[in-house]
């Protein structure tokens, strides 16, 4: 088409429609945010891009246009512009809405209602929002915000709400999602678009704040308590007081070392926490019988745990 080689456009269909840009060539910059993007409706049959984009850019630059395409090859009737900030979408909408592009056929230019948020229900409580943002980051491309809740659905398990940068870039994301493991700590995820349902929660502010694998018993000023009980019995305690399920112990010896100490291999699972914890230690363990060598393990292993938590046990 002369019109495309003249002004070097490329127009790429796929999926039932047909786009130009996103970015376009020669883009410098940052995919758009979110609101960007305006619908275009009340298009007829036979108006192509040859109108409408240069229609679109007398506003602004376009990052992207998007006509939908039948099989037969005529528009359905609808596109999307987006734009490379929302005061351009504002400016089409204002400009543009009620625009007669043929006799008879007004255009409606209106804020498009594109999908952008996903959520992710069934996460781990010991994710928390950096640590997921950081995640879902190097996962994903065009995360605008993340936020965390307490699943509706699972007990103990979080909700996460993410909004992309646009509709594409939560589709990928998605697809990536359900395409992968679906696993995330040991833990595994639903993933699907926001419900209006859920969305209304969020904004009324009903939905819960996310469980917390340290939870305020666990707060800046009770870290530091100290008990009078053996670390196996420690750990049991608040396992049992944040209903996670008692602790279950491996321990596999390994060999004997220099000067007596034994090489041992531990894992410790925790019925309702996301994943086990694994590690190698030693004990000083040349005279102990098996089941005393296995105590001080299990001793040891605990006292490592609780360590880490931010426990001291006399």
């Amino acid at each position: 088409m002369l019109w495309m080689k003249s002004y070097n456009i490329d127009l790429v269909q796929v999926n039932g429609q047909r786009k130009y840009g996103g970015p376009p060539p020669g883009w410098v910059g940052e995919t758009p945010p979110y609101g960007s993007e305006v619908f275009i409706g009340n298009l007829p049959q036979e108006i192509y891009e040859d109108r409408l984009i240069p229609l679109f850019q007398s506003v602004g630059k376009l990052f992207e246009f998007r006509l939908m395409m039948t099989f037969s090859g005529l528009n359905r009737g609808f596109a999307y512009a987006r734009y490379p900030t929302r005061r351009m979408a504002e400016l089409a909408i204002s400009h543009l809405n009620g625009h007669e592009i043929k006799r008879g056929y007004r255009i409606v230019v209106s804020r498009s209602t594109e999908k952008c948020e996903l959520a992710l229900d069934g996460l781990p409580s010991v994710l928390d929002k950096d640590n997921l943002t950081r995640i879902l980051c190097g996962l994903t491309a065009g995360v605008d915000t993340v936020s965390l809740h307490a699943s509706p659905m699972t007990d103990m398990k979080n909700m996460a709400i993410i909004r992309y940068n646009s509709h594409r870039a939560a589709a990928m994301a998605k697809k990536s999602f359900c395409e992968g493991t679906n696993l995330l700590y040991g833990c595994p995820f639903h993933v699907d678009w926001l419900q209006p349902t859920v969305k209304q929660k969020q904004q009324s502010g009903g939905l819960l704040q996310p469980h917390s694998f340290l939870p305020q018993m666990w707060n800046s000023e009770t870290k530091q308590k100290k008990f009078s009980v053996s670390g196996v019995q420690c750990l049991q305690l608040i396992c049992d007081r944040m209903k996670l399920g008692q602790p279950v112990y491996q321990i596999k010896f390994l060999g004997m070392g220099s000067c007596g100490w034994l090489r041992f291999w531990y894992r410790v699972v925790i019925p309702k926490h996301c994943a086990p914890f694994t590690g190698y230690s030693w004990l000083l363990g040349d005279n102990l019988i098996p089941t005393d060598k296995h105590d001080q393990a299990k001793e040891m292993v605990a006292l490592r745990l609780l360590s880490e938590l931010g426990y001291v046990v006399d």
